[in-house]
C-alpha cells in the first residue's frame, strides 16, 4: 500500500510539473507575439500609434525626461499594462508590457 501511495504521489507531481511547463510555454509565446506586434511602433511617430491605439490612460515624464504613455486593459480579469516611451521629437524609443495575455 505504501508503494502505491509513493507511485501515485510521483505521478501527481509529474502531471503538475508538466502542466506548469505548458502554461509557461504558452505565456512566453503570447509575450513574444505581444512584443513583435507593439514593438513595431518603436522608431515611428507617436501620432501613428495614437491613431491605432487611441489615447493612453496615463502619461507622465520619466526619469530621463521622455514622456511615458500608458495603455491599460483587462482580459479575463487580468490587468494588462503597455508603456511606450516617447522622446522630445515625438518618436517612440521604447516599449514594455506586463500582464498581457
Amino acid at each position: 500500500m505504501k508503494k502505491f501511495k509513493t507511485i501515485f504521489s510521483l505521478l501527481i507531481i509529474l502531471i503538475l510539473f508538466s502542466g506548469c511547463q505548458t502554461i509557461k510555454k504558452k505565456s512566453d509565446e503570447v509575450a513574444e507575439r505581444e512584443n513583435e506586434k507593439f514593438g513595431l511602433f518603436v522608431g515611428k511617430e507617436v501620432v501613428e500609434m495614437k491613431m491605432e491605439l487611441g489615447s493612453p490612460k496615463e502619461d507622465y515624464i520619466g526619469e530621463n525626461g521622455n514622456e511615458i504613455l500608458v495603455y491599460k486593459t483587462k482580459k479575463y480579469g487580468i490587468p494588462c499594462e503597455r508603456k511606450f516611451e516617447v522622446n522630445s521629437s515625438g518618436i517612440i524609443v521604447g516599449f514594455s508590457s506586463s500582464g498581457c495575455i
